[in-house]
């Protein structure tokens, strides 16, 4: 079963990321957890995305493009990046899930991957 973990991280779990004294540790986490990930097959595919600064956000309202730089001001966490997994049962990537780093101070999305739709259909 193919799953997307997708990571969700505090304003200030993101904040970790440039501070000298908290960065060596937010990555290290990072980097172990990534790792034995990579290491235990499931990887399909996945990116970090950078700060949610960087952000853009679209919406069409009346017919009218309507375009807003930044995170929606109304979120208490910000999407950090994902993985597609897949693994044997939703039990085993809740296990991967809540190995993550930002499990203890955000959280973590898991859901099924849809599968391809047939064009033809």
């Amino acid at each position: 079963m193919q799953f997307m973990l997708i990571f969700k991280e505090t304003t200030a779990e993101v904040a970790r990321r440039d501070d000298p004294a908290a960065a060596p540790a937010y990555w290290g986490a990072w980097g172990a957890y990534i790792g034995a990930l990579q290491a235990s097959g499931i990887v399909l595919s996945g990116n970090g995305l950078q700060a949610p600064h960087t952000a853009t956000h679209v919406r069409v309202d009346g017919g009218k493009r309507q375009v807003q730089d930044g995170p929606f001001a109304a979120t208490h966490e910000h999407l950090g990046g994902y993985f597609i997994v897949e693994t044997a049962s939703l039990d085993d990537a809740l296990e991967w899930a809540a190995r993550a780093p930002c499990a203890s101070a955000g959280s973590v999305e898991v859901r099924p991957v849809l599968p391809p739709m047939n064009a033809a259909a």
